[in-house]
């Protein structure tokens, strides 16, 4: 009688258990919807910029043949428009990945000077490879040229994750982004992937984990 319960309790859990996971897979799908929801609340409630001394742009990919990305590009006219507003230091940030053949703070300073913007208030950091090093780095040159109120430009996506970086960092951060112009698919993707890079943000800050 003990195995036939076994057995019956046994089957009932094997015919339970792809409902169960459904029901798991559901909630999960569930919670990331709710996070990507999250990430567009962030990035339509930053306040326009006002009070700034100079500007930090974070890198994208360059393209083999040296000229930016859709994204990047979109972040430097992103950035020209706070420059034109009030003209002053600009840290453009991004070492050299992949098939890049130059740095991407070296290609945004390139074309940033070759479009008119002085040569003598851009300023390449070409050594970091995340948005951490990217802020940290620049952080650093504006700091020696005691300059403290920077406007931090990059993709809308992007923009608070970014920011809140820099409130790590204890700096009081604003920011301007640069919106996704490709439709639906484009938008999901980026927010997509912003909204697992803040699962990962989260899980190095608070669980210490090294990823």
């Amino acid at each position: 009688m003990a195995k036939q319960r076994k057995r019956k309790s046994k089957k009932g859990f094997l015919r339970k258990f792809p409902k169960l996971c459904l029901m798991l897979l559901g909630f999960g799908l569930l919670c990331y919807a709710a996070l990507i929801g999250w990430v567009y609340y962030q990035e339509v409630n930053v306040e326009k910029p006002m009070d700034f001394d100079s500007i930090i742009v974070l890198g994208a990919q360059v393209k083999p043949d040296g000229t930016p990305s859709v994204q990047l590009r979109w972040r430097m006219d992103a950035a020209r428009k706070v420059y034109d507003q009030q003209p002053c230091h600009m840290v453009v940030t991004g070492g050299r990945a992949g098939t890049e053949p130059e740095t991407e703070g070296d290609v945004m300073r390139r074309l940033f000077v070759e479009e008119g913007v002085d040569p003598s208030l851009v300023i390449s950091e070409s050594k970091s490879m995340d948005t951490k090093e990217n802020l940290h780095n620049a952080m650093q040159i504006l700091r020696e040229l005691g300059l403290s109120r920077p406007v931090v430009v990059t993709s809308d996506y992007h923009l608070p994750r970014a920011m809140q970086i820099m409130r790590d960092m204890g700096m009081e951060p604003q920011g301007m982004g640069s919106p996704c112009k490709k439709g639906i698919f484009f938008w999901m993707k980026n927010h997509g992937r912003e909204a697992l890079a803040w699962v990962k943000y989260w899980a190095i800050k608070y669980l210490k984990l090294p990823l």
